[in-house]
């Protein structure tokens, strides 16, 4: 597909126009090849033509470092419009037929996406029954990234990451409680409350760097005037559900989101305490990319989520 100015008898390449797009917001040229399916060299190729039709540089190539010139600062601001105007005209067509369609990525930390997404896509696709969705678990730092990388042009996170480009919505709240062996050594009603001594000198099971639980355990401790490295930490784990099972069968201690932890303590599968130091209230976020054009689809899903938190939080 070419669309032609006629002024000037200028050419411009759709595909090439996207390519430039891609690469400008991901900063890197392998990366962009990986989201249009294409091959690095065809990336290449795509930037040096259109460069060469509009006889100047577009993006600065230093090493590593990728970064648009002015000229390249210029033309972004029109290829976003070149290509949403397109996006929009399908998407508004298909409405028209009453048929809206399309595939959304979601990136999300794994309290929200088990327990406050399944929500927002049944109502979303009770108006839109032809979306179709993928939801990624990654946790907070990692959601942020694929934010600022251009692998998505949102997420849901339990900890802010500030920066210019994004934006930060409350989305929900929740509360990390102790999780602990049913054993002998803990004696005490479920949700009664221990002392943060009590628990200093048992082994620790933690979830991994980036995690918006780490992140709120580690900074509450701190606050404390307790050094993190002077605790016996027996291991750092991504997934929820192996962390409770490991603290089923004894070998630690773990601090866990209260929502995730229901039907276990009701089973009796392990305890759940408060930790009378520590304050572990936090509050997840819907954050998006405020200086990214969206797609049409993308734009309506970020405005649906938007407007589901305005409703939820009268």
């Amino acid at each position: 597909m070419s669309l032609i100015i006629e002024r000037g008898e200028l050419n411009l390449d759709f595909r090439q126009l996207e390519t430039f797009i891609e690469v400008a917001n991901s900063k890197s040229f392998s990366r962009a090849a990986e989201k249009l399916y294409i091959t690095q060299p065809t990336v290449t190729n795509h930037i040096q033509n259109l460069e060469k039709e509009l006889g100047t540089l577009l993006i600065n190539r230093s090493g590593k470092n990728i970064s648009l010139t002015d000229a390249g600062n210029l033309l972004y601001k029109y290829a976003i419009n070149i290509v949403n105007y397109c996006e929009m005209a399908k998407f508004d067509l298909a409405a028209h037929k009453g048929r809206i369609q399309g595939h959304l990525n979601i990136y999300s930390s794994s309290v929200p996406r088990k327990y406050i997404l399944p929500i927002i896509i049944r109502d979303f696709i009770k108006i839109y029954p032809d979306v179709s969705f993928s939801l990624l678990d990654k946790d907070s730092k990692d959601v942020i990234n694929s934010v600022l990388n251009a692998d998505t042009d949102f997420g849901i996170v339990g900890a802010k990451y500030p920066h210019d480009s994004l934006s930060y919505i409350e989305l929900m709240e929740d509360q990390l409680v102790l999780i602990a062996p049913n054993n002998k050594l803990y004696t005490k009603e479920n949700y009664s409350t221990l002392k943060l001594e009590e628990i200093l000198d048992k082994r620790f099971i933690f979830r991994e760097e980036g995690s918006g639980t780490r992140a709120l355990l580690e900074n509450k401790i701190k606050e404390k005037n307790i050094d993190i490295s002077e605790l016996s930490i027996l291991a750092y784990i991504e997934d929820t559900e192996t962390i409770k099972e490991l603290v089923s069968l004894g070998l630690g201690i773990s601090f866990i989101s209260k929502k995730a932890i229901k039907d276990d303590i009701e089973s009796k599968k392990y305890k759940a305490y408060y930790v009378e130091e520590l304050e572990l209230n936090r509050k997840f976020y819907f954050v998006y990319h405020n200086r990214r054009q969206l797609s049409p689809l993308n734009d309506t899903f970020k405005n649906f989520v938007l407007d589901y938190i305005k409703v939820s939080s009268k």
